[in-house]
């Protein structure tokens, strides 16, 4: 575990993550503070006593201005963050410099990011893994409910990760659905739910498929890790999917116990896997 002492620096995108990580900084008695992105954050889940300031992805030198001025040690970027319009992206001095700085490097997710956790720890903080101050978020491995994958499921997660794998490779995205064999769909900027929602229109008769989501190779444990959380679940459901599985030590599970009872109402199982070894 990161020493608590050490001021922590809450980069927050959307989703309910932000939430379980500001909730046990509090529970430890961690000092923090919250960077919140504009058109991703959820006002919901970061509270109005918790020092806080909402910025838009272009002001984001400005935020790490302010973060050095409050003394901040670690930081942590946490949340999805949707692909930005114009208005988002309009810099302020500071990120213009930066994006003219790394120019054509910044092709791809992966790249931006590995370029932004560089420039944070240019001003001397240290960039962490959301699971290196909250490990009890990452999947475990193995199935995490009542429910297994049948022989049929097994074939579709082999597959599933499969595709995945090179999916990542590519830097394209995480997640794929799988249904006897065929690829129903591949995530790519719209994210997870929406994937979820297209390949509920194209699924088949019979045996509903699987949604299996994978670190990218290349990918930085301590950026953007594949996550699930309930709602995952209610879309995957209402999507006709029989199971989920994520990447085991690898991957996010927000709100576990509520994601494990949705799980089991919806009669889906759910299963943390490692790539070739998902039996």
């Amino acid at each position: 575990m990161i020493p608590s002492k050490r001021k922590l620096g809450i980069i927050a995108g959307g989703g309910t993550i932000p939430k379980a990580l500001i909730d046990c900084c509090r529970q430890s008695g961690r000092e923090f503070i919250v960077l919140a992105i504009e058109g991703n954050a959820d006002p919901d889940v970061i509270p109005q006593d918790v020092p806080h300031q909402w910025i838009r992805l272009g002001q984001a030198g400005s935020g790490f201005k302010w973060f050095a001025t409050e003394k901040v040690q670690d930081v942590v970027m946490i949340g999805t963050i949707r692909r930005p319009g114009f208005k988002d992206l309009v810099p302020d001095m500071r990120t213009a410099a930066f994006f003219t700085k790394i120019g054509s490097k910044a092709l791809g997710d992966d790249g931006i990011l590995r370029a932004v956790v560089k420039e944070i720890e240019a001003e001397g903080m240290t960039v962490r893994g959301v699971h290196e101050v909250v490990p009890e978020l990452l999947v475990k491995e193995g199935a995490l409910g009542r429910y297994k994958p049948d022989k049929q499921a097994m074939t579709d997660i082999s597959r599933g990760l499969e595709v995945a794998a090179e999916l990542g490779r590519l830097d394209v995205g995480q997640a794929v659905v799988v249904q006897q064999g065929l690829v129903l769909g591949v995530e790519g900027i719209e994210g997870t739910d929406e994937l979820l929602r297209r390949c509920g229109e194209y699924r088949r008769k019979g045996k509903g498929g699987v949604l299996v989501k994978l670190r990218k190779p290349q990918q930085d444990m301590r950026i953007d890790l594949p996550t699930i959380g309930p709602r995952t679940v209610e879309r995957a459901h209402e999507a006709g999917l029989r199971g989920i599985a994520v990447h085991a030590g690898n991957g996010l599970i927000v709100d576990e116990a509520e994601v494990v009872r949705l799980a089991d109402q919806y009669k889906m199982f759910l299963i943390g896997v490692i790539p070739d070894v998902v039996c």
